[in-house]
């Protein structure tokens, strides 16, 4: 009952939201959200305690029985990742699969290195030690990007579909690669017993990132073959419901990545399971209602993150940090986006051509947006010394990258469109 009343409020709450947004503020659904709600937050720490302190004490105790990485990382995530991918064309995939599989992983790795050393060698100037095991953390959470919100705001800027599928690619498949280097990062930086060795870090990222690939291939083909023997839209809503809750449920017990399953099984079920098994009815009803799914599950994710300014201890106190990090992130971006970009060059000698030119390469750096995925990272890790100070100069670097960001990427692309 207690979960069914936290989701009745922020259902509400997303509804009210959103409804502001559209009427008044006219900015991208998710967003325009998470702004109204970042709004009410600093009413509520401002004049909450004096005006109305049963409701304020009521809220935060509310907000904070929300676990918000478990929510997130095991369930929300993989509805977004499946939603996401239903709708990837995977043609348009393959004539760029060498950059996006590169992006998506050498870029990852790449990236959360840039961050950690830039970190452990900066932070002391403003008075704070961060033992680099900790830096790699923050750098593992903070690179993955945030397909979702850019997916919304390139479609609203009406960005080619060319364009669209470049970013939302590399968006797609890195934040499975980062959530799995994160995992072990973390076991390396608080687990003393952790064997450290070449061979065993190896091997954990093998058994989740090639594990999470396998089971979303079995999830994905198996579905198909089913809907193929019925074709009933009704039945399909449920298969696809129950390739995404029950793949997590065997991700689990396998310890293989789910986002990675949930990416690979929606590709397949959109592409050929609904090539081979479904009629235009079916299709139709199963794309609206994943559909749905997405818009109201980002509606609560970033009502959510707007509402996690309640939970910061003191914001103020690493802002000068923070803004430091937002500059150190937004290089990482483009030095490991650029960097493999040059060494395309290489592959042209096999006859393989990057599908990037200098214009989609400064939309994908840009497009490079951190959203909830970060948060929920840093929420995972165990009590510490350094999780407050890392959640706070997350927030700060999310924060920035969605509304800064995500409110120009889109006017971004249209002036690189213009230009091609």
């Amino acid at each position: 009952m207690e979960l069914y009343y936290t989701f009745s409020v922020l259902i509400v709450l997303a509804s009210f939201f959103a409804y502001l947004n559209l009427r008044f503020l006219k900015l991208p659904g998710t967003i325009g959200i998470m702004i109204i709600a970042m709004l009410v937050s600093v009413g509520i720490r401002l004049l909450g305690d004096s005006y109305f302190p049963a409701t304020t004490k009521h809220f935060f105790d509310l907000i904070k029985e929300f676990d918000f990485n478990e929510i997130l990382m095991g369930a929300m995530l993989n509805f977004l990742l499946f939603a996401g991918a239903l709708h990837v064309n995977m043609s348009d995939l393959k004539e760029q699969k060498v950059p996006i599989m590169i992006y998506s992983t050498v870029s990852v790795v790449l990236s959360a290195l840039i961050i950690s050393v830039l970190l452990f060698y900066i932070a002391p100037l403003f008075g704070i030690k961060i033992p680099y095991l900790f830096c790699l953390v923050f750098g593992t959470l903070i690179s993955p990007t945030d397909p979702i919100v850019v997916l919304g705001v390139l479609k609203q800027a009406k960005v080619p579909k060319r364009i669209e599928t470049k970013i939302v690619g590399e968006s797609l498949f890195n934040d499975g690669v980062a959530v799995v280097m994160f995992a072990v990062v973390l076991k390396m930086a608080t687990d003393p017993a952790f064997d450290m060795s070449f061979g065993s870090i190896a091997w954990l990222f093998a058994k989740e990132g090639i594990g999470g690939l396998l089971l979303g291939a079995v999830l994905g083909y198996t579905a198909s073959r089913v809907m193929k023997k019925i074709d009933d839209y009704k039945v399909s809503v449920l298969i696809t419901l129950s390739i995404v809750m029950g793949g997590f449920l065997i991700a689990q017990s396998l310890h293989v990545s789910s986002p990675l399953a949930m990416v690979v099984a929606g590709l397949i079920i959109g592409n050929y399971g609904k090539k081979v098994a479904m009629s235009e009815v079916t299709q139709d009803y199963l794309g609206k209602f994943w559909e749905l799914i997405d818009e109201i599950l980002n509606a609560i994710l970033f009502l959510f993150i707007g509402f996690e300014l309640l939970l910061l201890p003191d914001l103020n106190k690493q802002l000068l940090t923070g803004l430091v990090a937002i500059f150190i992130v937004l290089f990482s971006r483009l030095t490991s986006i650029v960097l493999p970009w040059k060494f395309f060059d290489i592959f042209k000698f096999f006859g393989i051509k990057s599908a990037y030119n200098k214009g989609s390469l400064m939309v994908l750096v840009w497009g490079g947006i951190r959203g909830g995925v970060s948060i929920a990272l840093v929420l995972s890790m165990p009590e510490g010394e350094y999780k407050n100070l890392l959640l706070e100069v997350t927030y700060i670097v999310v924060l920035f990258s969605i509304v800064v960001q995500g409110l120009t990427v889109g006017k971004l692309a249209k002036r690189v469109l213009e230009k091609e």
